[in-house]
């Protein structure tokens, strides 16, 4: 997997002064390249006790629902404030450089559905134990977190100690 590495981008300075943005969207165009990490992840989730799979907005949504189709499962979309239609549950979570809200809706998991919750990057944790939370909030069980990326200087890891965790690439 590490070959991937050179179809992700270095942003520097986005969104703030002193972030390196790890840009996936050069991945995205590459048909090789997106196919091999839905291939990799998927292989490692056939014929695991997964109900459904949940991607965090936006790019979570890019690499989750093409898995869900892959595992012949669901996908739940757990979006920012307000972009939702129906009733939903909100979690307010820290970013590496400010604040920000998730919801997802209410009846998207049942209870004691195991949910795979996948998303581009893990830097802090703080989306993903959001994301995590709001599982737990509704009944549901996180049955592992997945990343394309992760971030090891940062205590994304260590902040999701509680759930297991699977990342392809880390920097």
């Amino acid at each position: 997997m590490e070959h991937l590495k050179a179809l992700i981008r270095d942003v520097p300075d986005f969104p703030t002064p002193g972030i390196l943005f790890r840009d996936v969207t050069p991945l995205l165009r590459d048909p090789r390249g997106l196919a091999q990490v839905v291939d990799a992840l998927a292989g490692r989730y056939r014929g695991r006790e997964i109900d459904v799979v949940a991607g965090v907005e936006s790019r979570g949504f890019i690499f989750g629902a093409p898995l869900a189709h892959a595992l012949g499962l669901g996908f739940v979309p757990i979006r920012k404030l307000g972009k939702l239609p129906a009733d939903t549950v909100r979690r307010e979570y820290a970013l590496e450089y400010g604040t920000n809200t998730l919801e997802m809706h209410r009846d998207a998991v049942h209870p004691g559905e195991r949910v795979l919750i996948v998303d581009d990057l893990l830097a802090t944790g703080g989306t993903a134990g959001a994301a995590a939370g709001l599982v737990e909030d509704v009944g549901g069980v996180v049955a592992e977190l997945a990343f394309v990326i992760e971030l090891t200087f940062l205590p994304g890891r260590e902040a999701l100690a509680a759930y297991p965790v699977h990342t392809l690439l880390s920097y």
